[in-house]
């Protein structure tokens, strides 16, 4: 009976009950809780400060400051007028150059994304072997990918070199003579996309071959164990697994291809005749030779519009198809 008269007082004693009741009751947090609260919640926002204020100053503020001056006929020295949306109008309607660069864009984005993928796809197929020295293999493929693309340009400019290049050289002892890759319309484009594909094969190899060794060995077994040889378990057991690296890649690989303009500008300056200027390269020419900023902002956000949608549309295309399991 003592005991069961004491549980009461127990329980007002450990739970702040009210007596008599044996109900603990939910002890409050007090001031000092709410303030530990405060003072944690303060210190993780002082630790995103830094962060969040470069991200304002350095890319907020200029994609806004670029968004007002594409509304205007900027030009550095003299003009800042508002003209509304008479730059995208010329961008899009009567601009016949931004239309050949366009052109330009999606067939150098067309050949050059599927190309680069396929290839570093086999790549990091072979690279996934057991075979002596294959640390220095996957170095010599990656070596591209941490060079500058301006010193990959500059090294293939001489190698495409009509009278003194190795390739013209290699040609010509095969029969095959004045073949001037860069200055031909019709051969300028595929050089540019071979450099470019050149440079990325090691990327998307070093991609792939992540994605390949996250797929598990018994899967590849138990394929072998039902018959299936080494090509039909690389289409029905590889490729369908590889689709979340192979989804990155795409969107990534099509963002870099449409903003292409570092070996375009190097290697032919957008010639011959217009046949390899890009989009980025006519947002320059706008932008530092014409000196008209403000057109050359509207032709920035239609690009940025054009990748934008192409983006939105590949994810809702693949969206039933990419599995992150």
């Amino acid at each position: 009976m003592s005991v069961i008269a004491e549980r009461p007082e127990a329980a007002v004693r450990a739970g702040g009950g009210a007596p008599g009741t044996g109900v603990a009751q939910p002890r409050r947090r007090g001031r000092g809780g709410y303030d530990a609260a405060r003072r944690q919640a303060l210190a993780g926002y002082l630790f995103v400060a830094p962060a969040m204020v470069i991200f304002f100053v350095f890319t907020l503020l200029p994609v806004a400051i670029a968004l007002y001056l594409s509304f205007t006929n900027y030009d550095v020295f003299t003009k800042m007028d508002w003209i509304g949306f008479d730059n995208y109008q010329f961008t899009l309607l009567e601009d016949e150059l931004f239309r050949t660069a366009l052109v330009n864009t999606v067939v150098y984005t067309v050949w050059s994304v599927p190309l680069s993928m396929a290839i570093g796809l086999g790549a990091a197929l072979l690279l996934n072997q057991k075979l002596r020295g294959l640390g220095l293999y996957r170095t010599i493929y990656y070596v591209p990918v941490v060079t500058s693309m301006v010193a990959v340009a500059m090294i293939w400019l001489q190698l495409f070199d009509p009278l003194y290049g190795v390739i013209s050289n290699a040609l010509e002892a095969i029969g095959i003579k004045g073949i001037d890759w860069l200055g031909d319309p019709n051969l300028a484009m595929p050089s540019i996309i071979a450099v470019s594909v050149w440079k990325v094969i090691g990327w998307n190899m070093l991609i792939y071959l992540a994605g390949l060794q996250g797929i598990p060995d018994y899967l590849k077994e138990a394929a072998a164990i039902d018959g299936a040889n080494r090509w039909q378990t690389f289409w029905k057991i590889t490729l369908p697994l590889l689709q979340p690296t192979t989804f990155f890649i795409f969107v990534t690989s099509l963002i870099g291809a449409f903003q292409v303009f570092d070996v375009v500008y190097v290697m032919t300056g957008g010639g011959p005749a217009n046949a390899t200027t890009t989009l980025v390269h006519q947002i320059y020419n706008a932008a530092f030779k014409a000196l008209d900023m403000g057109y050359a902002a509207a032709m920035s956000f239609v690009l940025f519009g054009i990748i934008l949608v192409v983006s939105l549309f590949s994810m809702r295309a693949t969206r039933g198809e990419v599995s992150y399991q």
